[in-house]
């Protein structure tokens, strides 16, 4: 009774420990270190005694669980703390000299190199060329992420820079010329936090470097041992590209493209994945298996301590070290876990392969103590060592992903199944110890030594285990899947059930057996092709992914709840009553307007235009964004993304000219949104116009009405239009021509306004402008544009600025916002509230998501 006790009592405060983390995490601002450190003495002086003198039970039990969560409140927020500050603001966009050392393999990039870079000196230099020291850490960060990019002109994010003398490398020391800023992303409903990202890693300043004429050319100051496995890490990358690509260049047309993931297998260079084969591994639910993860840290983890225990069983040491008590399971391990270590070093020291070594680390402590806990606690210990290394591991989807699905295979009894009748009876909680890593540890011990042994029921027994515990992940996870993704892929069971083994036991043994054998980087090329060929297939199948709205937090736990209850072992009528808990997230809606009324939401695409407009029945989305770099844009970074988690359907895509900043991401909602309608001012020529034949040319005089709501094009006219098929040099500016569109119902009225200048904002007022509530701040904020005939004709009460943070063109203009200070007219920059949302209702109030969603890992922008 009394171990029953102690167990029950540690699961309590593991279990409240995680809830203390959590509740830290929903701080907005950080407290000082003196009232973290008081909140911990507070709780460990006073909570113990007290738990011990409370009476009845249950108020000891709650003591007890305040303890371990104020405890792990405080030790989270000590936690942060350790983290170094973010830049000066005094330094943001100076030009700084800085000498350092090049931290981990480069991520190779379109237009060049992104890479962390450890600064040990730095000076700032004026505008005389005179430089000062800056101090270090207190002003600048030692660990700031760079861009270096070659190109000839101007970069679409604004970098002017030379081409690239030759490739950076882990480990070098360089004197290099830079710009940073603070860490700061686009803020957009559910969209990624590229902050805590930032946060997460350490990483308190990113910026580029400079090399242009006036600049000084950067410097390759020594070669250093300061990262020998990150530069040996990037030497077999470069190797196994260079090899595949000469290998396969004449025979396989496919080699460039599964070369990267065969690089992915080995050095954990996600980016060497093409953007088309993400989108077939999440359509396929396998994008888990590649990129090394932890999942393939416990796999090498099992495997090597596999190899080690049965060299110790066979080795001449066996008969020594068995008088010493060293247990060839012990020192296989140990020696797994070691090994898994380097593993996760090589492959780039990644937030998830961390969490997933220390949690094989509590799995191994308890193994070699000869201890045998309940996989319940096993499981809270191991999660509650994870937050307690890594506390913002709790807002990333793996951690949630990997953690129910165990969770759910010790509950379902999955692990005791899949033994088999004949399977020699394990202590509780040994098999689900060596779960908690993931699903493949599970079958690696299926296909593993000594699994196949025997007849061919117990082979078949087997099999069906396998299927049987592939399905209860699969169903148990879905709702997660929809809560944090949007996505579910149907097929996912049949190509994991193909994928897991062939990655698993083929593909990746082979990759990595190339590293001290080349040849077997050709032979993983050829094995990856036909899987990657019956992907695709599955990928075109209909329905073969499905895609809803996200439903808010509280459905998906119910959904999730209902899941589990489906794959547990539990009386049929149980099971029907958790069906109607699918229900909500599965046919989720989110809220649309009322009839007569409308609202917009602008997306944070940083120096851009992209604007959601949604009536009761209707969406129209006026411009698309802007395009980051040859491979990225704002169209598959943040606006498919978010039309798919909001179960959008657009029905008008109106470009309101043709610069990049507008219609970077048009694209990508095109092949996502088929069923709609394009306007534009855009030639007639334009590559656009050719996906999408049925277009509609903006002119002054069009307007229509969806649900009590009007719209109105106000420009550009007509005569002014038809110019536009003309070549670019003989027609008009882009900007003269943008589409200029009205919305207004019987209380609001809004006005998009393009990147229009001052002569179209003269020929506006002439033909009369009604007062708007609202106003899209025409070209960002341009001294080009916002005259003051143009805003005392309007009349806005608000006006929402679409720019990105420390944007190369200065926008907004200091004399543009002090003229719309003058005018009384209150200014939004998505630089500080993120995505805006307006609704006619309260046409004087904009809710901004850098306020609803502010964390103290956010970064906050002076006045």
């Amino acid at each position: 009774m009394a171990t029953m006790g102690w167990a029950r009592g540690l699961g309590l405060g593991l279990l409240a420990w995680c809830v203390g983390v959590a509740l830290q995490l929903q701080q907005e601002a950080l407290w000082s270190v003196m009232g973290y450190a008081v909140m911990l003495a507070l709780a460990l002086v006073f909570g113990l005694p007290l738990r011990r003198m409370a009476k009845p039970a249950w108020l000891g039990a709650l003591a007890w669980c305040l303890v371990w969560a104020a405890a792990s409140f405080a030790f989270t927020g000590l936690h942060a703390h350790t983290r170094s500050a973010a830049i000066d603001p005094a330094l943001e966009g100076q030009d700084l000299d800085v000498v350092g050392v090049v931290q981990a393999m480069p991520q190779r990039q379109d237009l060049g190199w992104r890479f962390r870079f450890q600064v040990e000196q730095a000076w700032r230099v004026d505008k005389t060329g005179v430089a000062h020291v800056v101090n270090l850490p207190s002003s600048l960060p030692s660990q700031v992420y760079l861009g270096w990019y070659g190109q000839d002109g101007t970069h679409d994010s604004g970098w002017n820079t030379s081409p690239l003398p030759e490739p950076v490398k882990a480990g070098e020391r360089w004197r290099l010329r830079v710009r940073l800023k603070a860490p700061h992303g686009n803020m957009n409903p559910r969209g990624f936090d590229y902050e805590l990202w930032l946060w997460e890693q350490g990483i308190r300043a990113t910026g580029y470097v400079r090399s242009g004429a006036k600049d000084p050319a950067p410097v390759r100051l020594a070669s250093t041992w300061a990262h020998p496995i990150e530069a040996w890490r990037q030497s077999v990358r470069d190797r196994l590209l260079a090899h595949l690509s000469a290998a396969g260049a004449a025979s396989n047309p496919d080699a460039a493209r599964l070369a990267g993931i065969v690089a992915a297998l080995v050095t954990g260079d996600q980016a060497a994945i093409d953007r088309s084969d993400w989108d077939v591994f999440r359509a396929t639910g396998v994008a888990h298996l590649m990129s090394i993860s932890g999942l393939h840290v416990t796999m090498f983890a099992w495997l090597a301590s596999a190899l080690v225990a049965w060299c110790w069983r066979h080795s001449a040491l066996w008969g020594f070290a068995g008088a010493l008590r060293w247990p060839a399971a012990h020192v296989g391990a140990l020696s797994g876990w070691g090994l898994a270590g380097f593993y996760a070093l090589f492959s780039g020291w990644g937030v998830p392969a961390q969490r997933t070594l220390w949690m094989l680390g509590v799995v191994v402590l308890l193994k070699v103590s000869a201890r045998h806990w309940h996989g319940a606690l096993v499981w809270l210990l191991a999660g509650s060592v994870v937050l307690a290394w890594d506390p913002w591991a709790l807002l990333q989807p793996g951690f949630w992903l990997s953690f129910v699905a165990v969770g759910v295979l010790m509950a379902s009894g999955s692990h005791r199944q899949a033994q088999g009748p004949d399977a020699p009876e394990r202590a509780e909680g040994d098999a689900p110890a060596w779960r908690v890593g993931s699903l493949r540890l599970s079958l690696m011990h299926r296909l593993g030594a000594h699994s196949f042994q025997g007849s061919g029921h117990a082979v078949l027994h087997k099999s069906l285990a396998l299927l049987r515990e592939q399905a209860t992940v699969t169903l148990a996870l879905a709702p997660l899947t929809l809560l944090f993704f949007g996505q579910v892929s149907v097929v996912g069971l049949l190509a994991n059930l193909l994928a897991i083994p062939w990655v698993t036991l083929v593909v990746t043994p082979l990759a990595m057996l190339g590293v001290v054998w080349s040849g077997a980087w050709v032979l993983a090329l050829w094995a990856l092709q036909p899987m990657s060929s019956f992907l695709a297939w599955l990928a075109t199948l209909p329905m073969a992914s499905v895609s809803t709205a996200i439903a808010p937090w509280g459905l998906a736990v119910l959904a999730l709840l209902g899941a589990v209850g489906l794959v547990l072992k539990v009386p049929l009528s149980w099971k029907l009553l958790c069906l109607p808990l699918l229900w909500p997230v599965l046919f989720w809606t989110p809220a649309r307007p009322l009839a007569g009324t409308f609202e917009l939401l602008a997306p944070d695409v940083g120096q851009g235009n992209a604007v959601l407009v949604r009536t009761a029945k209707h969406s129209l989305l006026y411009d698309a964004g802007p395009r980051y770099s040859a491979e990225s844009d704002a169209g598959h970074r943040v606006l498919v993304p978010l039309l798919a988690q909001m179960g959008e359907r657009i029905d008008v895509l109106m470009l309101s000219h043709r610069d990049s900043d507008h219609t970077g991401g048009a694209a990508a909602v095109l092949a996502m949104q088929p069923q709609a309608v394009l306007w534009s001012s855009l030639e007639d020529e334009h590559v656009l116009h050719r996906t999408r034949p049925g277009w509609t040319r903006c002119q002054v005089g069009q307007s229509w009405e969806w649900d009590g709501v009007l719209f109105e094009v106000l420009h550009p006219q007509a005569p002014m239009a038809a110019q536009t098929g003309a070549p670019v040099s003989k027609g008009p500016k882009p900007n003269a021509v943008s589409c200029v569109l009205r919305i207004s119902n019987s209380q609001s009225s809004v006005l998009l306004a393009g990147d229009i200048e001052a002569p179209q904002e003269q020929a506006l007022v002439q033909q009369g402008l009604l007062p708007v509530d609202l106003l899209l701040v025409p070209h960002h904020g341009s001294k080009t544009s916002s005259t003051g005939p143009f805003l005392q004709a309007l009349e806005p009460k608000l006006a929402l600025v679409q720019a990105g943070y420390r944007n190369r063109f200065a926008h907004p203009a200091e004399a543009v916002v002090t003229r719309y200070h003058q005018q009384g007219i209150v200014l939004v920059t998505s630089i500080q509230c993120g995505a805006a949302l307006w609704q006619s209702q309260t046409p004087q109030r904009v809710q901004c998501e850098r306020v609803l969603a502010r964390r103290y890992w956010h970064h906050v922008i002076p006045p």
